[in-house]
């Protein structure tokens, strides 16, 4: 290790923007380590929205499938950044705050991808952190699937329970999917026990160990898919046998270590019950037939109509900078700056004010052209039926939009 590695690792001796404990510390590697793997986190552009982010994600090849895509726009990663932090949200780097966390949207695209997911298969994402992959992953699987996630820190449950109830309250998304709630549980991922249930998908979000690698394959049913970053791998394993296994190396990463379960007092190893297999009651699975119901009503009239549904075009805000051109003198390693005098400004500041008229009329422009947001027919509909005010609420999720 070069004397910089080495400073770089004093000042920040964890990977940058990762996390511990069972739950993951994320980034990429510095490295790539062959031809076949890329350097991640940074990879693309940032975005001026959520939807400028995926844009960049599909040029770049790391999202690849529509049912992907699709999970990827209807989450605005923003949601899941504390306030002062969500400038940030669009760039292609992990995010961290105390114990919250979010990976590169480069990591997570490319996990996406990597698990195949398809409606009713069982998820279980270990170090589920904020949620967010585990709400795409809800998308996708629907409402007859299974979503689960175990996570070392109370205070991160906390805030990924918020965030999951905030999404389902209030996001413009949730009516246009069939969607598979996540339910969390608090403990280190090393400690379920035995007797839990296997997994159609499974992702570890924290740098597994050689010697625990047996134990991540066991979590996933014959036909599965395991998703790790294992020996510095972002590794697919997919298990084709009681005893047989294919594996696959997406990608060069680094990861922190899995934390490694403490012993008790008694010197006996905790052990964490994921969340039961709760067959839905016929009350919830009533609503979910009649919503289906209902939104393929809606899709005829469009065809019948002959209006195609199509997703809503987006209005691309045309980006405004204004820059100066500063001299930079470096004298005995004092460094001043001073602006150079542009030859077309004179001592009333025509050339600002020029920029300012631009960006009035920019502003005017995407007030005046910005759409109007779609209207949601779902629950037009289920508002205009005849039914008791309470019933309406349910069948609408006690929604607040």
């Amino acid at each position: 290790m070069n004397k910089l590695s080495q400073d770089r690792q004093r000042q920040n001796p964890l990977p940058i923007g990762g996390r511990r404990g069972g739950v993951h510390y994320t980034h990429c590697a510095s490295q790539p380590c062959g031809k076949q793997f890329r350097k991640m986190g940074g990879a693309v552009s940032a975005g001026e929205d959520n939807d400028d982010l995926i844009d960049n994600l599909k040029e770049a090849h790391y999202i690849r499938t529509e049912v992907v895509e699709q999970a990827f726009r209807a989450i605005d990663r923003a949601d899941y950044y504390l306030e002062i932090y969500k400038d940030n949200a669009y760039k292609d780097l992990a995010w961290k705050n105390g114990n919250i966390h979010l990976s590169a949207p480069c990591i997570y695209s490319e996990v996406m991808e990597a698990l195949d997911l398809q409606p009713g298969l069982s998820f279980l994402n270990l170090g589920s952190g904020t949620g967010y992959l585990s709400t795409m992953v809800g998308l996708i699987l629907g409402p007859f699937g299974i979503n689960h996630g175990i996570e070392l820190h109370v205070d991160v449950v906390e805030y990924a329970n918020q965030k999951l109830e905030n999404f389902i309250k209030t996001s413009d998304s949730f009516d246009k999917f069939e969607f598979c709630e996540p339910s969390f549980v608090v403990g280190n991922c090393l400690e379920i026990a035995s007797d839990s249930h296997q997994y159609d998908r499974v992702y570890c979000g924290a740098g597994v160990q050689k010697d625990h690698e047996e134990y991540m394959r066991n979590l996933i049913k014959v036909g599965g898919i395991l998703v790790m970053p294992l020996e510095e791998k972002l590794t697919k394993i997919t298990r084709t046998g009681l005893n047989t296994w294919e594996t696959e190396k997406i990608l060069a990463v680094s990861f922190a270590p899995l934390i490694q379960p403490c012993n008790t007092d008694a010197g006996k190893v905790r052990t964490v019950q994921l969340p039961s297999i709760n067959i839905g009651t016929l009350q919830d699975l009533t609503r979910i037939c009649i919503r289906r119901t209902l939104k393929n009503t809606i899709n005829q009239d469009k065809l019948n109509g002959g209006v195609p549904p199509k997703a809503v075009s987006r209005f691309k805000r045309r980006r405004i900078r204004r820059r100066r051109m500063d001299a930079i003198v470096l004298v005995d390693k004092q460094v001043f700056a001073n602006r150079i005098s542009n030859p077309f400004d004179n001592n009333n500041n025509n050339g600002e004010d020029m920029e300012d008229v631009r960006r009035d009329d920019d502003e005017k422009e995407y007030n005046d052209f910005k759409p109007d947001p779609p209207l949601n027919l779902l629950r037009e509909k289920i508002l205009s039926l005849p039914l008791p005010e309470p019933l309406k609420l349910y069948l609408l999720y006690y929604r607040d939009k």
